[in-house]
C-alpha cells in the first residue's frame, strides 16, 4: 500500500431537495444539511485513498471535526476536496474543505483507520 501524504482527491454536488436539512431532520430550511457536508467530505476522503489500498483493505471513519461556516442553497454545486495530511500506523489524518464557487462552506479533519474488510465485517457482525 502506498499511503503517504498529499494523496488528494474532490468531488462534487449539486444540492437538491433530497440534500437538505430539511430532508434530514437536522433543521427547517432548504439548504446543505451539515450531515450531508459530513457524508460529502468522507467521500472525498474515500476517494483519496481507495485505488491505493490493497485488496480486502479499506478505510473507516473513527473522527470527524467539521465547521460548517455557510449555506448552500438547493441548485447550487458544491465541491468537497481532502487531502491525506498525515499517517500514523494505520491511522490516517485528513484535511476537508467544502466550497461553493470562492465561498468556503465548511472545513476541519477527518480521522480514518486502515482495516481488513473481511476481519471488521465479520466482527460488525458478531462473528
Amino acid at each position: 500500500m502506498d499511503l503517504s501524504a498529499g494523496l488528494s482527491a474532490r468531488v462534487e454536488l449539486t444540492v437538491t431537495d433530497a440534500d437538505t436539512a430539511q430532508s434530514h431532520g437536522s433543521g427547517d430550511v432548504p439548504v446543505l444539511a451539515t450531515p450531508r457536508v459530513v457524508a460529502l467530505v468522507e467521500a472525498a476522503t474515500v476517494a483519496a485513498t481507495t485505488t491505493r489500498l490493497d485488496p480486502g483493505f479499506t478505510t473507516v471513519g473513527t473522527r470527524v471535526e467539521l465547521n460548517h461556516l455557510a449555506a448552500s442553497p438547493v441548485g447550487r454545486t458544491v465541491v468537497a476536496e481532502a487531502e491525506l495530511i498525515g499517517v500514523e500506523g494505520r491511522r490516517l489524518a485528513f484535511e476537508v474543505a467544502v466550497r461553493d464557487g470562492e465561498t468556503l462552506v465548511a472545513e476541519g479533519l477527518i480521522e480514518r483507520v486502515l482495516v481488513d474488510r473481511h476481519r471488521f465485517v465479520e466482527k460488525a457482525f458478531g462473528g
